[in-house]
């Protein structure tokens, strides 16, 4: 009998594994569709049908991100349904910042060994984001690498397309002196600063992942967990009816990067962060790393996740818009002309 020699699956690489994923997906992407999905699951391209009637000057605005050190999280914890939401907000949160509505999402997928039960979990994770966004989940990749990612472990990416009218792009260049910042409470941690996370819980502290804490209210993997939440809806909404300045997804670099991004050069910010009840894993990781509260605020969301600058004669009938639709916010302070950066007062 003739030997068959090596295969690719023992290289590494189980191509049917590959089938058998995209069949347990299916379901999870279809559920995302939308009217412009002219494209099913299978093809080379995804394919959306671009609705240019209520557009003058249509924009495209795309964004690019993944989930960081927090898929270690979902390692430990064996729990791979949220950390596609993750995915999904990273990237939908920042093309809203320029007021662009998300079209449609893909996503990016390498592991050392493709588990198709695994990959279906992640992109369950996925299309509940995508769904949240409103954006259709039109194509991906799943990418099995031995000899790169260790057995059980994978990276996570996605990319997202928005799409805006010019006259409706969101770029800070109308920020004046004394608009007001109105902030947008976080879920927790969101996707950033995980590095340090587990620097200081798991390395310093041998946390328990799985050890319930009282002032968490929860096991602390559940706490470190809990997705990013997507600003979509009903800020999304806000956009169209006020007229937003500018607008700062609270992301790796926390309020001292992101907070000036949105601002024209030569203005600067005061930020009262005194009124804000911060969620209790903040001030958690804070005590277990002895971190200095600057380090905090420059490494995460401190339960901020979105801010906005409004004219201040704006200001009550944009609280009012977004409380009546179920959404909390804060005013946590006021742009300042001719100064560099922000200060933050949180005492």
């Amino acid at each position: 009998m003739k030997d068959k020699g090596i295969s690719y699956k023992d290289a590494g690489v189980d191509v049917k594994a590959g089938y058998e994923s995209v069949k347990l997906m299916k379901k999870y992407v279809k559920e995302t569709f939308t009217k412009g999905v002219i494209s099913d699951i299978g093809g080379f391209g995804g394919m959306f049908a671009l609705e240019m009637g209520s557009y003058d000057e249509p924009i495209l605005v795309a964004g690019t991100d993944g989930v960081g050190t927090k898929i270690k999280i979902a390692f430990m914890m064996d729990k791979h349904d949220t950390v596609g939401q993750d995915c999904v907000a990273m990237c939908v949160n920042d093309v809203l910042c320029q007021g662009a509505k998300p079209l449609f999402f893909l996503d990016y997928i390498a592991t050392g060994k493709l588990i198709p039960e695994k990959v279906s979990e992640i992109v369950k994770g996925i299309s509940s984001g995508c769904k949240k966004a409103g954006a259709a989940l039109i194509g991906g990749e799943t990418a099995e690498m031995p000899g790169i990612y260790s057995e059980g472990e994978y990276d996570l990416a996605g990319f997202t397309v928005g799409i805006v009218d010019k006259k409706n792009l969101i770029n800070g260049s109308n920020i004046s002196e004394g608009d007001t910042l109105i902030g947008i409470p976080s879920s927790g941690l969101h996707s950033n600063g995980f590095s340090l996370v587990r620097k200081v819980l798991f390395d310093i502290n041998n946390y328990d992942i799985d050890e319930y804490f009282e002032e968490l209210g929860t096991t602390l993997g559940e706490a470190l967990i809990v997705p990013t939440k997507i600003y979509i809806n009903p800020i999304y909404d806000v956009i169209k009816s006020f007229n937003i300045k500018g607008v700062s997804h609270i992301t790796g670099g926390g309020f001292y990067e992101n907070i000036p991004r949105m601002l024209p050069d030569g203005y600067g910010a005061d930020i009262d962060m005194r009124d804000v009840q911060i969620p209790n894993i903040f001030d958690f990781i804070k005590k277990a790393g002895n971190i200095d509260i600057d380090e905090m605020y420059s490494t995460f969301n401190m339960g901020i996740g979105l801010v906005m600058a409004v004219d201040t004669r704006d200001v009550d009938n944009v609280m009012e818009f977004i409380k009546e639709r179920g959404e909390d916010a804060h005013i946590i302070g006021r742009v300042i002309k001719d100064k560099e950066g922000i200060d933050i007062c949180h005492q």
